[in-house]
């Protein structure tokens, strides 16, 4: 049975064709099919990702128990991937 092959053509006249191919072609050969992969399966999660964000909001909203922390408390570093999530709801 033969692999699947996928071929991407940007459209160098889409300002996000051209953004995309950029990010593309700093991925290391190699390293390319597992960075798509990355890509879509963290696409597909992020609408998920991004009610259940919003549910979250919504029930503290709702209970009106939202606590400040103490302004002396050490700052919880986010991950990565909600930076990039983040990120990518602005560019919106």
């Amino acid at each position: 049975m033969k692999r699947p092959v996928f071929s991407f053509r940007p459209n160098r006249k889409d300002r996000n064709h051209r953004k995309a191919w950029s990010i593309l072609e700093k991925v290391p050969e190699g390293e390319k099919s597992q960075f798509l992969v990355d890509a879509i399966l963290f696409y597909d999660q992020a609408d998920a990702l991004e009610q259940l964000i919003r549910k979250s909001v919504r029930e503290e909203l709702k209970c009106g128990d939202m606590r400040q922390t103490a302004a002396t408390a050490e700052p919880e570093e986010l991950p990565d991937q909600v930076l990039d999530f983040i990120s990518m709801l602005q560019e919106e």
